[in-house]
């Protein structure tokens, strides 16, 4: 792991809150991710699930936490299983975790080897009248491939049909929705990176670069700074890409007079960061282009201002499109008469503004949550508002991401230039030399 050792009372504390909210005689298992085949003997990189690292730490693949709160067994309250390792996979693959690193990095004491597993989880489930399994859920995605969590909780539901099933997400969403101020300054950490990497491209970008020497440029400061890579595909788009919401082809040439628009983040000891910018490739905006990025300005600081607590989120979004529909007018891109006039299914502003505003931000990018739940302290959110004109081959979008405090919304992006005036200094500065 490239990122800083997490303090594990960090993870003790999570698995206390979590065990708090399990129901009476029940244990939970959790499972690492897949190493994933990417082609002939090589995988994917690994990336560990978040549900399990949020309790444990445990940052390597093969690897199970067992929570059973109430266990009469002495010291089985909370078990971890790890890959055994040797001199040969040292010499392969590097370090693994010993018994000794795996308690120093989670807390838990019950340490055993993989290979260990089947009758001591088999005598725990015996003690126990209930199991929560941790299937992944997100209400807007369907895997069509069964997860290592879902295909091993299958295997535990056949061998024991007698016992009560209970899921451990909706557990985990309450938990990770609210952000500890650990998880803030991981998150902190992550944007910190990710400010140094735009202040990077500004200093990179003009004409005739390709979108992909950007990407290189983000992705060299991303590793140099200890993160452990991008937190999402990053969006490089320019010119008619730029109204592209999920471009990530990334190799077209940057050309003069067009905007770039970039979406991207950095991940730093497992939390997400998410920025996007628009930038002119020439280093001046055009007065079309200024117009339009003054819009969506106003409209995200507008925005990030709602996020207090008690508002739902669509209530908030409410309130955003009454904005968009305002700047639009204002853009003359639609008439407060065809505003009036138009399908309340069918908003016009849709044709200009696609996607939502705000995104639960922490250990994903969309981030395990309750859209539903209103808005709390703690919570972390995308503020990004956006104008994609295709005929205009003019997309902007900018995005901060936003604490909610008692106080008030925290833009823990504060830092990173975003004022048109000063991405054209920095940018001119450097075209000049």
């Amino acid at each position: 792991m490239k990122y800083d050792p997490i303090n594990p009372d960090f993870f003790v504390n999570n698995r206390k809150r979590f065990m708090r909210k399990m129901q009476p005689e029940s244990l939970a298992i959790f499972y690492s991710n897949d190493l994933m085949p990417r082609s002939g003997d090589t995988f994917f990189p690994f990336r560990q699930n978040s549900g399990l690292f949020y309790l444990s730490g445990l940052d390597q693949e093969e690897t199970v936490v067992v929570l059973f709160p109430d266990c009469i067994k002495e010291g089985f309250q909370e078990v971890a299983f790890v890959k055994r390792t040797s001199d040969y996979i040292a010499i392969w693959e590097g370090e693994k975790y010993s018994k000794e690193k795996a308690r120093e990095v989670s807390g838990i004491q019950k340490v055993y080897w993989l290979d260990e597993m089947a009758p001591i989880l088999h005598e725990l489930i015996l003690l126990a009248k209930r199991i929560y399994i941790n299937t992944e859920e997100h209400d807007r995605f369907i895997p069509e491939l069964p997860t290592r969590n879902m295909r091993l909780a299958r295997d535990v539901m056949e061998r024991y049909p007698a016992h009560k099933y209970h899921r451990a997400q909706p557990i985990l969403k309450k938990l990770m929705m609210n952000k500890q101020e650990a998880e803030v300054e991981l998150i902190q950490q992550a944007i910190g990176i990710t400010g140094k990497a735009f202040k990077r491209v500004l200093e990179f970008v003009r004409p005739g670069v390709m979108e992909y020497e950007i990407e290189a440029e983000i992705t060299h400061e991303f590793i140099r700074n200890r993160a452990s890579g991008h937190a999402y595909d990053p969006i490089i788009a320019s010119g008619a890409n730029s109204c592209v919401l999920h471009y990530t082809h990334n190799n077209q040439e940057c050309k003069s007079g067009e905007v770039l628009l970039m979406d991207f983040g950095a991940e730093y000891g497992h939390y997400a960061s998410d920025l996007t910018r628009t930038i002119p490739v020439s280093g001046q905006f055009s007065k079309r282009q200024r117009s339009v990025y003054d819009a969506v300005l106003q409209i995200m600081r507008e925005a990030q201002q709602l996020l207090v607590p008690g508002t739902t989120l669509e209530e908030y979004s409410k309130e955003v499109v009454k904005m968009m529909e305002s700047s639009l007018i204002d853009l003359k891109l639609l008439s407060r008469k065809e505003i009036e006039q138009q399908n309340p299914e069918l908003p016009l502003y849709k044709q200009y503004f696609m996607h939502g505003t705000s995104h639960h931000l922490g250990m994903d990018v969309h981030d395990l949550a309750d859209r539903y739940v209103p808005i709390q302290e703690g919570m972390v959110f995308t503020c990004e508002p956006g104008i994609y004109i295709r005929d205009e081959k003019l997309g902007v979008r900018i995005e901060n991401d936003i604490l909610v405090t008692e106080n008030g919304p925290l833009d823990l992006m504060a830092g990173i230039p975003v004022e048109a005036e000063e991405i054209e200094e920095l940018m001119s500065v450097m075209i000049s030399e």
